[in-house]
């Protein structure tokens, strides 16, 4: 029974990715790396899809950010600030969960080569508040087409209707006392995305 469970899930393997079954790894099942206990199984085969799917996914604009002389560390500040103009440095902090340093080496490259403008507050002249120029704009949409491409074909593959499930799984994934900020953070982006649009 396992034997044929192996295989049925490398057949399924090959078929999504173009591969004939015998170049395919098999896949260790959740519930066959510890058949004694189940709550002490390990889902091998899902943590093995994130990391090949994460590595995909961050590989498209990596082409294009290797042409800027930039890395991943500047397109997720790129994106965030383009996302929500107007962010803090604390909050940008906050979200990449990276150290001050970290980001200001980062930040300044932007800063200088035109992709980022740091402005002082309103109401409090000592506070920096980060804004993507018209040229981190272009950059920075640029990058998420190339993203956008990438989820679309998965999405058109396993069904648009899928969608929902695929937004609460990741979701899930996210710790709890983090979930409910971010999804309000994301949704009021995509509402302000909507509002620009029919302006």
């Amino acid at each position: 029974m396992s034997n044929d469970l192996g295989s049925n899930q490398r057949d399924a393997a090959a078929d999504t990715h173009g591969l004939t079954p015998d170049h395919v790894p098999p896949i260790v099942s959740d519930h066959l790396s510890n058949p004694s206990d189940p709550s002490q199984a390990i889902p091998f085969d899902l943590i093995e899809l994130l990391f090949f799917a994460y590595r995909d996914f961050v590989s498209d604009p990596d082409r294009i950010l290797e042409q800027y002389g930039f890395g991943r560390a500047h397109h997720r500040v790129l994106h965030f600030v383009n996302r929500r103009a107007g962010l803090t440095i604390a909050a940008l902090l906050d979200i990449l969960q990276i150290t001050k340093q970290s980001l200001n080496r980062v930040l300044k490259e932007l800063i200088e080569q035109g992709y980022i403008e740091s402005r002082a507050g309103a109401s409090d002249r000592r506070q920096r508040l980060l804004f993507p120029t018209p040229r981190g704009e272009k950059l920075a949409r640029d990058l998420a087409l190339l993203q956008s491409k990438r989820i679309t074909q998965a999405l058109e593959e396993t069904g648009p209707h899928h969608r929902a499930v695929i937004e609460a799984y990741l979701l899930a994934l996210i710790n709890p006392a983090e979930r409910a900020d971010i999804d309000s953070h994301i949704h009021d982006a995509l509402h302000r995305t909507e509002e620009e649009r029919h302006r």
